[in-house]
């Protein structure tokens, strides 16, 4: 019995001290982590979980290895930060694998990057042809960023010599038919007038609505329930 009330110790122990040196680190996105960043979270786990079967291992001995480690990778940020020419050697450099519309094999196959992975890449950035690809840069998180060949850049307002719009951001009022007292307040709306609009729609009541959106200038957007136990409605 003692046992597993140590492991659990241990356990929860090892769980607030990772998410505490998560916070530390400030890591807040996999998609922000160096091939580094993503090999030393690994280490970091497999030690804590060796530290965490090993019955000679407690509290202690994880708390030190935790702050051990961590310690390094913040000590590796500090450096990083403070001397610039160390962030390529730590955190690597982003590089031309095309140019100029050609393919860069040099920096391909350094980075052990063939040329159906580089498809998929580009395919995530709505690239499906190589021929339109004026630069691709790939990035020391492993995705690629793209500058179009200019026939297959979308043309922006500017081009076009049309006067850009205010860009207004839509505000969810009524999420599963319950309003959004705060983010009413937020617009300087009222709830008369939320009802007003509703009723303006053919919706008696909040709970007939599934999702009511609003953005300045524009009618109330809403989408109403559709299952077998809500009248349909036509917006």
């Amino acid at each position: 019995m003692n046992s597993y009330l140590q492991m659990l110790v241990d356990t929860v122990f090892g769980f607030f001290a990772l998410f505490l040196l998560t916070k530390l680190l400030g890591k807040t996105q996999i998609s922000q982590l160096t091939p580094f960043d993503f090999i030393s979270a690994l280490i970091l786990g497999e030690l804590v979980g060796n530290a965490l079967f090993d019955k000679k291992a407690g509290v202690i001995e994880i708390g030190f290895v935790i702050i051990l480690w961590g310690g390094l990778l913040y000590l590796t940020e500090l450096i990083t930060q403070k001397f610039k020419g160390t962030r390529s050697l730590l955190e690597g450099a982003p590089d031309f694998v095309i140019y100029r519309g050609k393919l860069i094999r040099d920096v391909m196959k350094k980075n052990k990057l063939d040329i159906n992975q580089l498809q998929s890449l580009l395919r995530a950035k709505d690239v499906f042809s190589l021929r339109e690809v004026e630069f691709a840069f790939l990035e020391t998180n492993g995705t690629v960023s793209v500058i179009k060949k200019p026939p297959y850049q979308t043309p922006n307002k500017q081009d076009m010599q049309v006067s850009p719009k205010e860009v207004n951001l839509a505000t969810t009022l009524i999420n599963d038919g319950e309003i959004i007292y705060d983010n009413l307040k937020e617009k300087n709306l009222t709830e008369e007038w939320l009802y007003h609009e509703l009723q303006e729609q053919n919706f008696e009541q909040v709970s007939d609505v599934f999702y009511a959106e609003y953005r300045k200038g524009e009618k109330l957007f809403i989408l109403p329930y559709t299952n077998r136990n809500h009248r349909k409605y036509d917006a």
